[in-house]
């Protein structure tokens, strides 16, 4: 996710970079003793939630064998990346944010952008990784299943997520300040050198948001979509058909894949939505039409994706709900994955 531009947000108040006096007018914010406390304990906890939550998911992959199969090695992916959101990004941005200063030094800066932007971005495409999946599950189904058995290809898979997320920012935020002769970012601020760049956010941010969408819709199983009457015989006059009851449970396993599916893609929009729609009219208006705070608001909207995914796991699907019981219930026992 490309959640960092909002650390320039915050900071430069809704004006363009350009200005450097726009850059510093968040570091004169200074919130009083009750409100600080608030939005201490706010982040505090949703770190917090964020690293329990996706150790949990990590640690029933390590424990429970049930959960080795390929359809679940990308939710262990997704779950890598939001753990570490909670464990390195919110505890190094609380800083920044309550201060309005950056006081950890250009180089912990430029780790702390890398790491921001490939995080997001990898969690963005760990969903359209296990859309994909979803989609084989039910359109090639003896094949994938031939290919559970077979983790490098899953862990293969795994590795282009993190290869495409870091493409996709990376080399920006590395080399941008060398391509263009100099560093714009005042010395006490962090936040990377395209932020002031409004087509490089509009067509990154864009490609973020609508890629899980549109895997989301393209991978719809065909067998959910409705099939022509059978022709021939009168209805009192058909014979049994001994391939409907075998038809009939793939198609109820195939609505489940749907539905969980649905569910992991809808929070993803509602958590991204906004900051999305605000990158694209920050776009149009050069960052001078919407207050800095709106940008703040909608920056902690994709961070909190990252702390509902793990609640999602156990509700869609009924591989992690018994894995996550025989954690917390050692009596209780694992099914196999998309059950």
């Amino acid at each position: 996710m490309s959640e960092d531009q909002l650390i320039g947000y915050s900071n430069s108040s809704g004006h363009d970079l350009g200005n450097d006096d726009s850059t510093r007018i968040h570091s004169n914010l200074v919130f009083s003793g009750p409100v600080f406390v608030v939005l201490v304990v706010m982040m505090v906890t949703l770190a917090v939630v964020i690293v329990l939550g996706n150790a949990l998911v990590i640690y029933a992959f390590k424990v429970d064998k049930s959960l080795r199969r390929q359809c679940n090695y990308y939710f262990l992916n997704l779950a890598i990346s939001d753990f570490l959101v909670g464990a390195f990004c919110i505890p190094l941005y609380m800083p920044y944010v309550l201060t309005g200063r950056w006081p950890l030094g250009r180089a912990l800066c430029k780790l702390w952008l890398v790491m921001d932007y490939l995080l997001c971005s990898a969690s963005v495409f760990n969903i359209v990784l296990i859309s994909y999946d979803r989609f084989l599950s039910v359109t090639r189904a003896v094949s994938y299943r031939a290919s559970q058995g077979l983790p490098q290809l899953a862990i293969t898979r795994m590795l282009c997520v993190w290869l495409l997320a870091f493409a996709l920012y990376g080399p920006a935020i590395i080399f941008w300040e060398l391509a263009v002769g100099g560093s714009r970012v005042p010395s006490d601020q962090c936040f990377a050198e395209f932020y002031s760049t409004w087509y490089f956010l509009l067509s990154a941010s864009t490609l973020e948001f609508f890629s899980p969408l549109l895997s989301g819709k393209s991978d719809n199983p065909p067998s959910l979509r409705p099939h022509p009457p059978h022709h021939g015989a009168p209805p009192g006059e058909r014979l049994p058909d001994p391939s409907a009851a075998p038809r009939a449970s793939r198609l109820s396993r195939d609505k489940k894949i749907a539905k969980s599916l649905a569910v992991i893609v809808c929070v993803f929009a509602i958590c991204w939505a906004p900051y999305t729609l605000l990158m694209i009219i920050r776009a149009a208006c050069r960052g001078r039409c919407i207050p800095h705070h709106w940008y703040e608001v909608t920056f902690w909207l994709l961070w909190l994706n990252s702390a509902i995914n793990p609640f999602l796991y156990p509700l869609c699907h009924s591989s992690f709900r018994r894995a996550f019981a025989r954690i917390l219930c050692p009596r209780s026992r694992g099914t196999p994955c998309w059950e």
